[in-house]
């Protein structure tokens, strides 16, 4: 005897032949990514979680159905770039009602009353402490018709337990925590990214075997302060036993150094980077720790300036003669280590002598990069309204200065790796030239991009694959590599590359997949299996008009909830109510 519920619920699940009108009918979805690393890793998450949903993502140059936009607020130019990318949207969103438009990121955080003002053609704004809720805010959109504003003030969840699609099949972010309890001045990341929430080792180290088992070789360990990882666990300790609480008991000031010394004892794991630690939490364990075979010889630490009378302005709580402690204490431990930094120019208040103690700490620091910034205002920061703002011209001026002296110091530390023999990751993406001159790019563990000849193995290697190779040339933002390869050796990452896979962490929510438009029968069958829990939860006789009822469609029933993946009870009468309102306005 043939159960026909289950079969038709069998051939709702099993896969189809393919329908070439199926594939147009999957609604497709573009993230466009403004800022830090730790954007980029929420980017991901952004395209784990619609993907989860159904989503499909567009493919180049194609129009999206949705476009997300995880957007920054560190510098004023992100707020022009992200409006002036909404207003090329207008006229297409004027043309296609359907298509979507949502703004996340740290901009949205800030900008939660202005971003529909400014562009009210935006259909879904969310922060930084509820990306998961985006799948739910755009159904809600689009079936409501009106905009959903959702920012909330706390984390809802760690974000690393939502589903992420890589970017990479080789390299990989993994989230240590969240958010950060300095108070530097020009910074108005705290206030949009909340106190410091560190995660647990356990569902670290898990994520990172996890991405190791599925073929990643390099793993980079994020933080807005990674090397304060750990102070929130006190902070729990506290609220779970206050009377027990000791105000002179240090934290662990080692629990970042132990993590690392973790990561790198990960089988198949060979590389492991972190950024960005603080000077001022900046402790010797941490060096210890970079000497593990397998984290690699470079650290990326912030100086922002020279001057220490800047420095204390900035309420950076470190001298300059303590950054200067730290490098010679690195390059005396791990003499090949290349060390980068940020710098920030025309801070309300340099004068020339400031910014001359900035060059100068920049010389003795040999840094082999810097990320130098010319200071934006940012409302709301205890910086925007100090006096003293100084003129464009003399800001753009000294910031001129700094690049040249920066790029005389990245070329000659560049030139001082000529004849060395580097084992390079190979990457994609990395080198704009690659095709005219016939190379391809890849990251030494320095973390120097090195572009390299393949030879007669240009068909073999592929993006994932390690090579050596000998530098024989250099420029002040890369190095040239154009000696025979001494070895290659093809890797699982290589064949996940080639085989165009990329791999999957966190957890998904559960959410009904709702980015298929469905066909007439398929409302039929939802509409009948609504019915079904209509009646399980009301326990009323079968209305037969529920059945075959083609305008009711199931929608995420976690609006607005502090855990979207919360299921049952809730969610079934949330369901129920939703047919009732169905049906009332098919028989209107």
């Amino acid at each position: 005897m043939v159960n026909r519920d289950a079969a038709a619920e069998r051939s709702r699940e099993e896969p189809t032949a393919h329908n070439p009108a199926d594939e147009r009918a999957v609604r497709t979805y573009q993230v466009r990514t403004y800022g830090c690393q730790m954007n980029v890793h929420d980017s991901e998450r952004l395209s784990g979680l619609l993907e989860d949903a159904g989503y499909r993502r567009a493919e180049d140059g194609s129009d999206a159905d949705i476009v997300v936009f995880n957007t920054c607020a560190v510098r004023e130019n992100a707020d022009n770039k992200l409006y002036g990318n909404l207003s090329h949207l207008a006229p297409r969103k004027q043309a296609d009602p359907n298509m979507q438009i949502a703004v996340g990121g740290c901009l949205a955080q800030k900008d939660r009353e202005s971003v529909l003002r400014r562009a009210p053609w935006v259909d879904v704004v969310f922060g930084t402490h509820n990306i998961g809720s985006l799948p739910v805010l755009l159904e809600r959109a689009r079936h409501n018709r009106t905009a959903q504003v959702e920012i909330v003030e706390a984390l809802q969840e760690f974000p690393s337990t939502l589903p992420a699609t890589r970017e990479s099949a080789y390299a990989a972010w993994v989230s240590i925590s969240v958010g950060c309890n300095n108070t530097c001045t020009f910074c108005i990341v705290p206030s949009l990214r909340g106190k410091e929430v560190d995660r647990r080792p356990g569902d670290i180290l898990a994520e990172v075997q996890t991405l190791a088992a599925q073929g990643v070789l390099e793993v980079t360990l994020l933080g807005q302060n990674v090397n304060a990882y750990g102070v929130s666990f006190s902070d729990e300790r506290l609220r779970e036993d206050p009377a027990h609480w000791d105000p002179d008991m240090p934290r662990d000031r080692s629990a970042f150094a132990k993590l690392l010394r973790a990561c790198g004892d990960i089988d198949g794991l060979e590389r492991v980077r972190f950024t960005s630690p603080h000077p001022a939490e900046f402790t010797d364990d941490v060096i210890e720790a970079m000497q593990t075979p397998n984290v690699c010889p470079t650290l990326h630490m912030p100086l922002q300036s020279g001057s220490d009378r800047i420095l204390k302005a900035m309420r950076r709580s470190y001298r300059a003669d303590r950054y200067l402690g730290i490098i010679d204490k690195v390059r005396a431990a791990i003499p090949d280590a290349a060390i980068t930094t940020d710098l920030i120019v025309g801070f309300p208040g340099e004068t020339e002598q400031d910014f001359q103690a900035t060059l100068d700490v920049v010389e003795q620091s040999r840094f082999a990069s810097a990320f130098t910034f010319q200071y934006s205002i940012r409302p709301g920061t205890p910086a925007a309204d100090m006096p003293d703002q100084l003129p464009k011209a003399v800001v753009t001026e000294r910031y001129q200065r700094l690049i040249e002296l920066q790029e005389r110091i990245s070329l000659e530390e560049n030139q001082a790796q000529i004849g060395r023999t580097v084992e390079l990751l190979v990457a994609t993406g990395e080198g704009r030239k690659d095709a005219a001159t016939a190379r391809m790019s890849g990251r030494a563990r320095d973390g120097r991009l090195v572009h390299f000849s393949p030879g007669s193995d240009v068909e073999r290697i592929r993006p994932g694959d390690i090579v050596t190779t000998t530098v024989t040339g250099a420029a002040p933002h890369h190095l040239i590599a154009d000696a025979p390869l001494a070895t290659h050796r093809r890797t699982r990452a290589g064949d996940a590359h080639e085989a165009g896979q990329r791999p999957r962490t966190g957890v998904g929510l559960g959410l009904p997949r709702i980015a298929r438009r469905r066909s007439r029968r398929h409302q039929e069958d939802v509409a009948v299996e609504q019915g079904k829990r209509l009646r399980a939860v009301q326990g009323r006789p079968r209305r037969r008009r529920t059945e075959g009822h083609p305008g009711v469609r199931l929608r995420p029933a976690c609006h607005g909830r502090r855990d979207p993946g919360v299921r049952g009870a809730a969610v079934v009468r949330a369901a129920a109510h939703r047919v009732q309102q169905g049906l009332r306005r098919s028989r209107g």
